[in-house]
């Protein structure tokens, strides 16, 4: 059986007098029916690993190299030292406003894998991919750079979260069987990629206003293990509703 993952994506959001706030409100409400976390900003991670017991401290992105001429990147070793254990990579806003490739985020995915950090690794498609058809081509498409030339038991334990692009922050948000078709299609690709083994192992979350009213839907699907979570994160009372929902 996968253990359901449940993970708030904060973006650029939160100081790090909130985020150990937030913390310490959320630790006392979690359950072992799931593994729940958090997506912290850099500057807050440290003050976030440091206080959390039982919530997943997850970072927002990192770069594939351990050191460099990188303006502004934050490496693995540098995570290493937080403790950090998560990090979200290939977030659609990473590769539509950052320029994250699937090339790119192959390299990352390794990097973490080797340090023992388990990749967040996000796809989905467009509004306008998904008027045209698209959808089962890109995740396709997604997958198969993304997850390009690793070991099948590497790729068992990452998760991977499916976000159609048009439903993050618009307050829209796919239907329980679009989602549960979608995320049939990623553990297919996996299955196509790596084997049988790769496929039953691997979390595959959905993202995209998931909130308290509708997570209960999304995690009855078969292959919907779990959640990335905006805006619903963000406050201590709609996540614990969403931890409460998903006892």
């Amino acid at each position: 059986m996968r253990k359901p993952i449940i993970v708030g994506n904060w973006k650029m959001n939160k100081t790090c007098k909130e985020t150990v706030e937030f913390i310490n409100a959320i630790e006392p409400v979690l359950h072992d029916a799931a593994d729940y976390g958090v997506g912290a900003p850099f500057t807050a991670l440290k003050d976030a690993t440091a206080t959390a017991k039982n919530l997943i401290i997850a970072a927002e992105n990192c770069h594939f190299e351990d050191n460099g001429a990188f303006t502004g990147e934050v490496s693995v070793p540098m995570l290493e030292e937080l403790n950090v254990k998560y990090c979200i990579i290939g977030h659609s806003e990473r590769r539509t406003m950052f320029g994250d490739t699937d090339e790119t985020v192959n390299k990352k995915a390794k990097r973490l894998v080797k340090a023992g950090i388990t990749p967040i690794l996000c796809i989905g498609e467009t509004e306008a991919q998904y008027d045209a058809g698209q959808t089962e081509k890109v995740i396709r498409d997604q997958l198969t750079g993304s997850l390009a030339d690793m070991c099948a038991d590497c790729v068992k334990d990452i998760v991977i979260a499916y976000e159609p692009i048009w439903a993050i922050g618009t307050g829209k948000s796919a239907s329980k069987d679009d989602a549960q078709n979608c995320c049939a299609i990623v553990r297919d690709q996996v299955r196509k990629m790596y084997g049988d083994d790769a496929a039953e192992g691997v979390r595959v979350q959905y993202g995209g206003s998931v909130k308290p009213e509708n997570i209960k839907e999304y995690m009855a699907c078969e292959d919907i293990d779990g959640a990335l979570i905006g805006g619903a994160s963000l406050k201590v009372d709609s996540f614990t509703a969403i931890i409460d929902a998903t006892k």
